[in-house]
């Protein structure tokens, strides 16, 4: 089971991944980043980022409606240029935590990237 380091270094490892973090959306605080950030900072990346993640976390128009796990499983952005993707992190405590993932649009791949944030989120040890 990787830790957040090893979690990120397999993140960078996907085609196209052009930067990473872990963040925790209530905070808004990069646990940890790998590669670039789109903007030059790692740390306002991680705000800017939280905001749209506890959006879609808090707001009711995005529940399963199941009651059951968190309402929002991934967030993807397109921009011109690529996509971030955001993995929400379920663990057995209260966890406000995310993958974060920027993926250039013309060398990665979008599905391989979901489902390879969605293996590492289940994996992932936050210590």
């Amino acid at each position: 089971m990787p830790g957040i380091d090893a979690c990120l270094h397999e993140i960078m490892a996907l085609p196209g991944a052009r930067g990473a973090a872990i963040v925790d959306w209530t905070s808004g605080l990069a646990l940890g980043t790998a590669g670039e950030s789109p903007n030059g900072d790692h740390e306002t990346t991680a705000t800017e980022t939280a905001e749209l993640a506890r959006a879609a976390a808090e707001y009711e128009a995005f529940e399963a409606g199941d009651g059951k796990g968190p309402p929002v499983e991934d967030l993807i952005v397109t921009t011109r240029t690529g996509y971030h993707v955001l993995r929400f992190v379920e663990t057995t405590f209260d966890s406000s935590v995310f993958l974060h993932l920027w993926l250039d649009r013309d060398t990665g791949n979008l599905a391989l990237a979901r489902l390879r944030l969605q293996q590492l989120a289940e994996r992932l040890v936050l210590a």
